[in-house]
């Protein structure tokens, strides 16, 4: 028997946008490389690897997040431990608004996630650092 899904992703995007901060492209541009921020890159790293990357930011790949916020964790980074602002972003904005709700769920604040995401970012002319180039495969 086929599964009966009962809840939509864009509905728990929008529930999540209810509870955190959302910003635009234009709002995260003014926090872009405050002392203060921590801009964290949610995408896989093929991503980063086929689109390039915001220069600066912090690379948490999104299945690992719970585990390097929690201090308690195994896998604990110590950016998350530092009392700054972190802004979640993902390639268009849905990955970073249930990021930043489970974040800020956990106790991470201030936490924001940026609209649109890297697509968003890259569109705008914002500062984006371009993947290196595949080595040629052998043989």
């Amino acid at each position: 028997m086929p599964q009966t899904i009962t809840t939509s992703v864009r509905s728990l995007v929008e529930a999540a946008e209810k509870e955190i901060e959302n910003l635009s492209v234009e709002e995260a541009r003014t926090l872009y490389g405050r002392d203060d921020v921590v801009f964290v890159d949610l995408r896989d790293i093929r991503e980063l690897q086929r689109e390039g990357r915001v220069p600066g930011a912090f690379h948490c790949p999104r299945g690992m997040l719970e585990f390097w916020i929690d201090p308690e964790s195994p896998y604990h980074k110590d950016v998350f431990a530092q009392d700054k602002k972190f802004v979640f972003f993902c390639g268009g904005g849905w990955r970073s608004a249930l990021a930043a709700q489970i974040a800020q769920r956990m106790g991470l604040k201030p936490v924001a996630h940026m609209r649109g995401g890297f697509g968003a970012w890259k569109k705008a002319d914002a500062p984006v650092e371009q993947p290196e180039p595949a080595a040629p495969k052998a043989g």
